[in-house]
């Protein structure tokens, strides 16, 4: 399991929301397109995630679960539908 990936499981943790849901929420609030300072914002201050987190989930926001995989994780898709799936 990559580092990524990590992070993802330990934000779903603490805040039981899977990362595909953290991907819909920024669609419905208009943060899909925005910059990754304003996510970034957006989780530590609605959700209380440390910056790391925060950081790791703005970019997957921002770059896609494809490009953030083949990045981070040799190419093996992201688990995105959460840590038991």
């Amino acid at each position: 399991m990559s580092g990524f990936q990590t992070y993802l499981d330990n934000a779903e943790a603490q805040t039981g929301i899977t990362p595909r849901a953290f991907l819909d929420l920024a669609q419905e609030r208009g943060l899909a397109t925005a910059k990754a300072g304003e996510i970034i914002a957006w989780l530590k201050s609605d959700y209380g995630l440390g910056h790391g987190h925060a950081a790791n989930l703005a970019q997957l926001i921002t770059k896609g679960p494809d490009a953030v995989a083949d990045r981070y994780n040799g190419g093996e898709p992201l688990r995105l539908d959460g840590r038991s799936a």
